[in-house]
């Protein structure tokens, strides 16, 4: 089965079965050992995903756009 076809028949499920099946891959993911060099390569690189020229919002601009978020979520 390909991905694109195991995601249609993910979206058919009622939500119960999909939470099962998100614990069921979670706790296959986590028999998973993830070697020390490929975690640390991992976090360098999402560093990089981080740096940015623009300045660190302030607390009042993170709250404006957290309610933005919110009314986007649950309002529309």
């Amino acid at each position: 089965m390909l991905l694109e076809e195991l995601k249609d028949q993910v979206f058919k499920l009622p939500p119960s079965d999909r939470l099962a099946l998100v614990s069921a891959i979670i706790e296959s993911l986590q028999d998973t050992l993830i070697s020390e060099p490929e975690r640390s390569s991992a976090i360098r690189r999402m560093r990089g995903l981080l740096k940015t020229d623009q300045p660190v919002s302030t607390d009042e601009e993170v709250a404006v756009m957290l309610e933005e978020r919110r009314v986007d979520k649950y309002l529309e």
